[in-house]
């Protein structure tokens, strides 16, 4: 009897554990492909993005916890044809990364620096992140669409964006569902999906066997662009 209750304290013990490894955004998955050819179309008018008003947010996963920020945007152009987009780039500023759900002397430095480093961005060699647009197509929703969470899901995508997206040197096409909105002169765009880190050869930490150091694969990003006044 003894020992069932044993193996039983066991058993719960280890299910316990499985139970509180730290899921990953349940998000759209980015299509990645190799880079794509960024073909020069005709442009009527080319918008300035706003820096101020726009940002790259993150959340990373590891098996005992999460933690999410921002990127800040350091320059970029959206071109217009009309009232579609037909090309444009954002480079986003890597030294302005901040880690938005620890605070200042409780982590929150330490883990900046270290994804600063080489371990994962190697900042001082590669300071900035850069997305180019290829093509912006009309939204079709999927046949077969997979569970989502609505938190990190975009609701009511109207487009979607193909580009460029480098990151340490590592080029690779995304596409991904996006809200666009373009009225008045102004061009407003909302993007929410899940990248795997390792498609850019960041790596760092994404071996199973570290247990509770492993960092998972997978990396949710969310665009937040104004471009345009």
């Amino acid at each position: 009897m003894l020992k069932s209750i044993k193996n039983l304290t066991f058993a719960t013990a280890i299910f316990a554990l499985a139970t509180q490894c730290q899921e990953a955004p349940k998000s759209d998955k980015a299509d990645t492909k190799d880079a794509v050819k960024i073909e020069e179309k005709t442009a009527s008018g080319e918008l300035d993005v706003d820096t101020k008003n726009s940002e790259v947010s993150w959340v990373g996963t590891k098996n005992t916890g999460k933690h999410d920020g921002v990127f800040k945007i350091k320059e970029g152009k959206i071109k217009l044809d009309g009232d579609k987009i037909v090309g444009g780039n954002v480079v986003i500023d890597v030294k302005s990364l901040e880690v938005k759900d620890l605070e200042k002397g409780k982590g929150k430095e330490d883990l900046e620096k270290h994804l600063l480093s080489k371990d994962f961005f190697e900042v001082e060699k590669n300071p900035t992140i850069d997305f180019e647009i290829a093509k912006v197509v009309g939204y079709e929703a999927p046949k077969n669409k997979e569970k989502t969470d609505a938190e990190y899901t975009l609701a009511d995508p109207t487009h979607y964006i193909t580009g460029n997206l480098t990151i340490k040197g590592e080029k690779r096409s995304i596409t991904f569902p996006a809200k666009v909105n373009i009225k008045n002169g102004k061009v407003e765009a909302k993007a929410k999906f899940n990248i795997n880190r390792v498609d850019w050869k960041l790596s760092y930490g994404s071996d199973k066997s570290l247990g509770d150091k492993f960092i998972k694969p997978t990396v949710h990003l969310g665009f937040s662009f104004v471009a345009g006044k």
